[in-house]
């Protein structure tokens, strides 16, 4: 699917229009949130390094705090590697065929990938309103509440079948 409109494309207008770019520009900046919270994760780890072999002190939070960050990094990324096509394609089949046979298969593949988002957009909500109204947390020593770390799962959820929908709606430019 076509990501960035190419000069002389011809860019869709009115609602549709409007949706797709408000998904672009959406999806933009949360590959940017997702980047600040990778820097974090880093961050972490370097501290948890200096803290444990440097200083020779026990870490507790450190590894927790980097994984829900790297993981919230991924998930939130997701939506804008779909509107750059930069997610990992076979596109033997797809390369071969031309026309309405290629549009009715790039269709059919998008419509089952928005199925599975949904599926899991539904799923990671579910799971966040338990961990939250639960008071669920991890259980380890750090013991943090554990809804900070399925939110960032269930807004990319959500994200990225938005940016399904746009890439439905914008089709093959």
């Amino acid at each position: 699917m076509s990501q960035v409109s190419s000069p002389g494309v011809p860019r869709k207008t009115g609602l549709i229009g409007g949706f797709i770019r408000c998904m672009d520009t959406l999806s933009i900046a949360m590959a940017v949130l997702a980047g600040a919270i990778l820097v974090l994760g880093v961050l972490t780890v370097c501290d948890m390094v200096f803290e444990r072999y440097v200083l020779g002190l026990s870490t507790t939070w450190q590894t927790e705090l980097t994984t829900y960050s790297i993981s919230s990094a991924m998930l939130l990324g997701a939506p804008y590697v779909l509107f750059t096509g930069g997610h990992v394609a076979v596109t033997v089949i797809p390369d071969a065929l031309s026309g309405l046979p290629k549009k009715i298969m790039t269709l059919v593949a998008s419509l089952c990938g928005l199925a599975f988002c949904l599926t899991l957009t539904y799923g990671s909500w579910h799971y966040f309103v338990d961990a939250y109204t639960e008071q669920w947390t991890t259980g380890t020593v750090w013991n943090p509440p554990l809804w900070p770390a399925i939110l960032p799962m269930a807004i990319a959820a959500s994200l990225l079948s938005l940016q399904y929908v746009a890439e439905i709606l914008r089709g093959e430019d």
